[in-house]
């Protein structure tokens, strides 16, 4: 062993192997070096556990390609760009919505030049960055005032905190629900200061459930959106407009959470049950919050719309400039709200609607051509089949409807390699590809890839063809 540990390369051969690497050269010299040092770390403990045990394998000139290949992948950023083939368009752990190429540009145009993010121009004096959305967000949900934070939680935290710190918040006992990433309501409401009063059972909640509860201490009456939780068969909820009158008898405001809200009207995409946030509005919600990255197709941002007296007391709290948008964000979300103001653009140009819109002979057809590119890169090696399935829209939006689709499934013919494998080597290809298992099969759905990532998916099952084959 320890003339195997003699034999290692020194620090300044290696350093000298990776110089010379042209997919390198941008990388930061201390980043290349911290990559060597890691490579020759990693041979030792493959030395120490018995994995290398001959001298040839620590011959220069067979490391070399090794080393090349761990400084290349240590060295890449760890955001990367994922190919998504799973078919769940608002995919949280995948960063949810992709942009509009107007967002995109909006948000080049921000980073690379001054703007006026804070700068009144028909004034000269200091402005608002709430007023580049303010107009558009009341124009297209009905609403007097409009504000935008970080997400959606901050939103429900910071209206809770401005509105009803130290005081009690009735919330149906139904609605308590825990979405993506442990985000509860009770444990939010808590850190706003705000007292939870539960009505209702889990099941069913009346409209007397909610006035019998409030007293001289009630600030606010709320409803949550369940987000991908349902209940069905024996159970009620009281109607919003029923809670906006009750709230209007007892002088109090009538909170809604929409969590991931829209803008457009998804039946035609035969999507119906989830209201739009004009619909929320015009039944008298006092303050309405949603998600911008969700269903509306934009960046991370929590939207809160409703009457002016409330938003301005929201905008004037101070946790407002803890949670408030970059101008990256805020440049995106505006680009974005604007295609709203057609609703045919919109679903043309933000790729969350176009996703979910997709008609079933569309992604048929993408399905065929995306299935013929992966015939040509691995064909050998996989019985590649189209068939029909289903999508998902994700973000906890409609989650009782499945969307159809068509798959492109692989079957591996080398009984050595499951489909579990496959799966596993993808995620180390460059871009990775992230598909999902059925029926035996690795599936890829084209819903939720563009056209001109069907080479780079073929490509990266190639990747893991040949390295298997290796």
């Amino acid at each position: 062993m320890n003339n195997l540990f003699r034999l290692l390369p020194s620090m300044d051969r290696v350093l000298a192997v990776l110089e010379g690497d042209k997919a390198l050269a941008a990388a930061p010299r201390p980043l290349v070096r911290e990559a060597a040092q890691a490579f020759l770390d990693g041979l030792r403990e493959e030395i120490k556990s018995g994995l290398v045990t001959g001298e040839a394998e620590l011959a220069f000139d067979a490391l070399s390609p090794r080393i090349a290949c761990f400084a290349r992948a240590y060295a890449r950023p760890r955001l990367r760009r994922v190919l998504n083939a799973t078919g769940v368009v608002v995919h949280t752990n995948l960063g949810r919505s992709v942009l509009p190429e107007s967002a995109v540009a909006a948000v080049v145009d921000a980073c690379r030049h001054y703007s006026n993010l804070e700068f009144d121009l028909a004034t000269g004096q200091r402005g608002s960055r709430h007023s580049h959305i303010e107009a558009v967000l009341c124009a297209l949900t009905g609403a007097e005032a409009a504000m935008a934070v970080n997400n959606n939680a901050a939103a429900v935290l910071l209206t809770l905190e401005t509105l009803c710190k130290g005081r009690e918040v009735v919330v149906s006992r139904g609605q308590l629900v825990e979405i993506g990433g442990s985000f509860r309501v009770p444990e939010v409401m808590a850190k706003s200061g705000a007292i939870l009063k539960e009505v209702g059972a889990t099941n069913r909640t009346h409209l007397r459930d909610y006035e019998a509860a409030i007293g001289p201490d009630t600030a606010a009456l709320m409803r949550v959106h369940t987000s991908n939780f349902r209940m069905i068969g024996f159970t009620k909820e009281v109607p919003l407009d029923e809670l906006v009158a009750l709230g209007r008898e007892r002088g109090l405001p009538v909170i809604e959470d929409l969590g991931s809200g829209t803008l457009f009207d998804f039946a035609q995409a035969g999507l119906p049950g989830e209201p739009t946030v004009r619909e929320v509005v015009a039944a008298g919600a006092d303050v309405v919050t949603f998600s911008g990255d969700k269903v509306l197709g934009g960046p991370q941002a929590g939207i809160i719309v409703g009457k002016r007296e409330y938003v301005d007391a929201i905008r004037k709290n101070q946790l407002a400039r803890a949670l408030r948008l970059d101008k990256m964000t805020l440049a995106a979300l505006e680009a974005v709200l604007r295609l709203y103001l057609d609703p045919e653009a919109a679903r043309r140009e933000i790729p969350t609607l176009a996703m979910i819109c997709a008609a079933p002979e569309e992604l048929s057809r993408k399905a065929r051509s995306l299935a013929s590119a992966v015939r040509k890169a691995v064909g050998g090696m996989y019985d590649v089949r189209v068939r029909p399935g289903s999508s998902r829209v994700g973000g906890g939006a409609f989650p009782e409807r499945d969307l159809p689709t068509s798959l492109v499934c692989l079957y591996p013919k080398d009984s050595s390699l499951t489909v579990d494998e496959l799966r596993a080597r993808l995620l180390d290809t460059d871009p990775p590809l992230v598909g999902r298992v059925e029926d035996d099969a690795f599936c890829l759905d084209p819903r939720t890839l563009a056209k001109d990532e069907f080479p780079l998916a073929a490509r990266a099952l190639s990747q893991a063809a040949l390295k298997n084959h290796a």
